[in-house]
């Protein structure tokens, strides 16, 4: 019995004396993350101003700049591994990691192939920060591509974290990809308007309209017979971004309806005309049997 207690004595007595000696060094590797978090924030404003001199494109800076800075940090956590077991060298550490990527890959698949996704975003730009793009029912302007996410701002003033996996294996509308966007405005006239007399008025009207490009130039269409008017269609070009198709929109609206008023045009409300018959008066169409019930009513 002595001899276990002595055993167990002596155990905890090595164990304590083991983390004494230990704690330097656990002391020395917290200063090193301590030190790699200012170090990463120095790389990646380094990083960052060396990329906007050299890098043309915004995404490629910003992957230069996320990547830079974790590099940083996985250099920075190596060394404090390192610093707090000393007998731990950097191939150990390497294959350690290398039998564990299994389990790891498993355990973070849905972070690494969000990563990855973003990466490729950056690379590929299929869309670049301030651009205006609609993904399944979100629509708003690119604020940030991160690591695991794509940040938008709607247009309701709204923040959507999307994740970069969703973003690029998803149809991306791109509403401001190009210099210029059209709009197509329907628009009905009574049936005793004259068409070409209209189609002129639209194109003029639309003409004058600040904001409205000249080239593409403006069409009109003549699209469909309506059960209360004719339909046309104004198809005109503006700038792509969403406020100011809006704002363009309303102005060429409040224009043609001016126009019209002047014109004598009428854009017509939908008729519906209503028969009223006496019944007893059709009872010819019935059934001999239901002209009996219908005289006994």
């Amino acid at each position: 019995m002595n001899q276990i207690l002595e055993t167990v004595t002596n155990s905890i007595n090595d164990l304590i004396s083991s983390s004494i000696k230990g704690i330097p060094a656990v002391i020395f590797a917290i200063i090193i993350l301590v030190l790699t978090r200012f170090a990463a924030d120095f790389i990646a404003q380094l990083a960052d101003k060396i990329g906007k001199q050299v890098i043309k494109s915004h995404s490629l800076q910003l992957l230069f700049t996320k990547t830079s800075y974790i590099l940083a940090w996985v250099t920075g956590c190596l060394l404090a591994g390192v610093a707090a077991f000393p007998g731990l060298r950097l191939g150990d550490v390497i294959a350690t990691l290398g039998l564990s990527s299994v389990a790891i890959g498993f355990a973070f698949q849905d972070i690494f192939k969000n990563f990855l996704a973003g990466i490729l975003l950056l690379l590929q730009e299929p869309f670049r920060i301030n651009d205006q793009i609609i993904v399944g029912e979100y629509e708003g302007t690119v604020e940030s591509i991160n690591i695991r996410t794509t940040q938008i701002r709607t247009y309701q003033g709204e923040r959507v974290l999307l994740p970069n996996s969703t973003v690029f294996t998803n149809a991306v509308q791109v509403r401001t990809a190009f210099n210029f966007r059209r709009t197509d405005l329907g628009v009905g006239v009574d049936y005793n308007t004259s068409l070409p007399q209209a189609k002129a008025i639209l194109l003029k009207t639309i003409y004058d309209v600040n904001g409205v490009l000249e080239n593409p130039e403006p069409e009109v269409d003549l699209v469909n017979f309506g059960d209360s008017s004719i339909d046309l269609v104004l198809r005109y070009w503006t700038a792509p971004f969403q406020a100011d198709v809006r704002r363009i929109q309303s102005q060429v609206i409040m224009a043609i309806k001016q126009s019209f008023d002047r014109a004598n045009i009428n854009i017509p409300y939908p008729i519906r005309t209503v028969y009223h018959y006496d019944q007893q008066g059709f009872n010819d169409y019935l059934p001999n049997d239901s002209k009996e019930y219908a005289n006994r009513s």
